[in-house]
């Protein structure tokens, strides 16, 4: 199986934290990292953080959760644009 690279969005509610969205973003993971390490956000715990991304291999089909970043609204919105324009440009422009 091929190994593929996600990027999670999930925000905490009163039951923890819950998923609302996932984009895929190759299977090349030296452009997955390049990706993520783009996004805006720090990665402190901390009790007010809502909003977070997790960078997800998976390896024979299976999860494995590489990094978490967690960032507010306007660094989501951010996020979301750059994450579109780099799956653009690597799936038009290779």
């Amino acid at each position: 199986m091929e190994t593929k690279y996600f990027i999670k969005f999930t925000l905490k509610t009163v039951h923890g934290f819950e998923s609302f969205g996932q984009m895929f973003i190759g299977n090349d993971k030296k452009t997955a990292y390049d990706i993520f390490s783009s996004m805006k956000g720090n990665d402190e715990v901390n009790e007010t953080n809502i909003l977070q991304l997790d960078f997800i291999e998976t390896m024979k089909g299976l999860p494995i959760n590489l990094k978490v970043l967690h960032c507010t609204l306007n660094e989501m919105a951010d996020n979301c644009k750059t994450i579109t324009k780099e799956v653009f440009k690597q799936f038009n422009l290779r």
